[in-house]
């Protein structure tokens, strides 16, 4: 029994066609009979399933039109863009060459003398967008946390559903009601609490009278809500289970999975969800130029008239002459309005693709 032990005691691994067998093998290392041209063929066979196929698209002719017209019409949009900009920038060549980079930086907007100066209008828009998106950020991304992570599955859809077609609603709509509704409502309820409290500060100085800064970060804020819960959600719900299995396992209650796991996960998402949002409420115009005040002055307070880009050219295009300096100047800061939309989407964009690449690895 011991001869025969130490004979058999190095096993050999073969493959074959229902798995693994392991058989034994002499002392003298004499390989059992049939064993190498199963090698061979388990070679051979690897080496054909590794030989690739000729792509169908070489030979089919179907499929090089199919993707000719794909790649032009893909070509399209970028031709569209760059024609967009260009066009913008033919349009607005005359107060850019007479301002310079002033037009950005000065206050001044005057079409009796024809000096204009676009700082007011560039920073109601970044003062409104920053002001809603510090509203609608916080309580979008609970609302995306509860669809994914409370909610029960027979609300998910319903509740979900729902958020998603405020994003449906026209601007119009939005702006009429914020008229009627939440302009009066901030002027009799908000405005003169934070003016009797804090009156002395820059940001509620001034007096209720309704319109100004802060109904217009409002109404921003519940048109970009939607916008942040739908994509926040689909972040989320692209964060791999077993992340949330392990924190589970571990100990950790639902809530402390979603802070500590879920949200860091899908962080990069949710800050392009939020620039998206931004996005959308730097080129808002009905909805803002109806509550805002449309006047072209510089302050801080939420309680002062302001205007916007979007809100000054649809405000003042009818009334320049064509081909004069004035609408040159309109045209100056549509094309500036349309630089930084482009660049807000394409970053959101980027750090939205940064999460779901990171999730399909």
């Amino acid at each position: 029994m011991a001869e025969t032990s130490d004979k058999m005691r190095t096993p050999i691994i073969v493959g074959t066609g229902k798995g693994l067998v392991g058989r034994p093998t002499r002392e003298d290392g004499v390989r059992p009979q049939g064993l190498d041209q199963l090698a061979d063929q388990s070679a051979i066979g690897r080496a054909a399933a590794r030989t690739p196929h000729p792509p169908a698209r070489a030979s089919n002719i179907g499929d090089r039109i199919f993707g000719i017209v794909t790649t032009g019409f893909a070509a399209l949009i970028m031709a569209a863009l760059f024609a967009m900009v260009a066009i913008l920038f033919y349009n607005a060549k005359d107060s850019i060459g007479t301002f310079g980079f002033s037009f950005v930086t000065t206050s001044t907007w005057d079409p009796v003398r024809n000096i204009f100066g676009g700082f007011p209008a560039i920073l109601g828009t970044l003062y409104s967008s920053f002001l809603a998106l510090l509203l609608a950020a916080p309580i979008g991304l609970l609302v995306a946390l509860y669809l994914v992570e409370m909610a029960p599955i027979r609300l998910r859809f319903g509740l979900g559903f729902l958020i998603e077609l405020l994003s449906a609603v026209p601007s119009i709509v939005y702006g009429l009601w914020a008229l009627f509704i939440l302009v009066p409502l901030v002027r009799q309820y908000i405005q003169p609490p934070l003016v009797d409290h804090f009156g002395n500060t820059p940001f509620f100085s001034g007096y209720p009278i309704g319109l100004g800064m802060l109904p217009a970060a409002l109404i921003l804020a519940v048109m970009v809500l939607p916008t942040i819960v739908a994509l926040s959600r689909d972040v989320l719900q692209a964060v791999p289970g077993h992340q949330r299995e392990a924190m589970l396992a571990l100990g950790a209650t639902r809530w402390e999975t979603a802070w500590k796991v879920v949200v860091p996960y899908a962080r990069s998402g949710i800050v392009g969800a939020v620039m998206l949002a931004l996005a959308r409420a730097v080129g808002e115009t009905m909805a803002v130029q109806m509550v805002i005040g449309n006047t072209q002055h510089i302050s801080w307070s939420l309680f002062n008239l302001a205007t916007t880009m979007p809100a000054t050219i649809v405000n003042q295009f009818s009334e320049a002459s064509p081909g004069s300096l004035y609408i040159a100047a309109l045209v100056e800061l549509a094309l500036l309005l349309m630089v930084v939309t482009v660049l807000l989407n394409a970053v959101a964009r980027l750090l939205v693709w940064t999460v779901t690449r990171k999730y399909h690895a």
